[in-house]
């Protein structure tokens, strides 16, 4: 009788609660639609701010957190105070980080969580920036195994290779302790055809443009870096950052065509 009983309970139970997680899972879905409109019109303020309420409601909701974790990057990215800024990437990385654990198959939880530490890397000390690149270079091989497709990633990779195939002296030293030496892998020339990859995938990213230009540069191939500054300065701006994108390839360009 009780086990009776405890099954029309739970039966009732269930009948009461499937009608909420629909109407939950709905408004969780009207939030990310609203943040990646949000997103699409370079709001990342408020595109910050309806994932997270997304959260709120479902901690379990895979697209709420990795939107969230690319808004706390975009936004860290504006700030000018080195320490709110680095607090902005490792809330980021928190937030992939978590991505992965709810959908380790999926890209753009490893894709982010790559992103958020080579954002940290970026105002770090040769030592932890070498110590962090590893980790790096196994998130963005996990994000290109699960997604060949993926541009961003591509340009991740771009950048790895460039930094690791340049690092200086003492960094050197330092990938000797965390990397068993410089990875024999990493060269300016892969790091040219990462960004290439990026482009054949996505070919109105300026930001593509721009770090191949960068690149070419590093290569002492003056021409071909020239073209790709003026190729940032054609195309229209499609990102909160194009604006930025811009203002270093005209500088750039004033640089190399006095």
């Amino acid at each position: 009788m009780k086990n009776i009983f405890a099954c029309i309970v739970m039966i009732i139970c269930f009948l009461f609660a499937a009608p909420l997680y629909a109407q939950d899972a709905r408004v969780v879905g009207n939030l990310v639609a609203a943040g990646d409109a949000a997103f699409q019109r370079f709001d990342n303020q408020a595109a910050m701010e309806s994932y997270q309420k997304g959260l709120e409601i479902d901690p379990q909701c895979y697209e709420a957190t990795w939107k969230l974790a690319r808004a706390y990057i975009d936004l860290g990215e504006k700030l000018t105070d080195k320490e709110q800024r680095k607090e902005y990437y490792l809330k980021a990385h928190e937030l992939a980080k978590k991505a992965v654990e709810i959908k380790p198959e999926a890209a753009k939880g490893h894709l982010y969580l790559s992103i958020s530490l080579g954002r940290v890397a970026l105002d770090a000390g040769g030592k932890e920036k070498v110590r962090l690149s590893k980790e790096i270079k196994s998130e963005v091989d996990r994000t290109l195994a699960i997604d060949p497709n993926d541009d961003i990633a591509w340009h991740v990779l771009a950048l790895w290779n460039r930094n690791i195939s340049t690092l200086s002296w003492i960094e050197k030293q330092f990938a000797n302790i965390f990397l068993g030496g410089v990875p024999k892998e990493a060269s300016v020339e892969k790091a040219v055809e990462c960004l290439e990859k990026a482009i054949q995938i996505k070919n109105d990213n300026l930001n593509h443009h721009l770090e191949l230009g960068i690149t070419y540069e590093v290569l002492d191939k003056k021409d071909l870096a020239i073209e790709e500054y003026e190729k940032v300065m054609e195309l229209p701006i499609s990102d909160s950052d194009d604006k930025d994108h811009k203002a270093k390839a005209e500088e750039s360009l004033k640089r190399l065509k006095p």
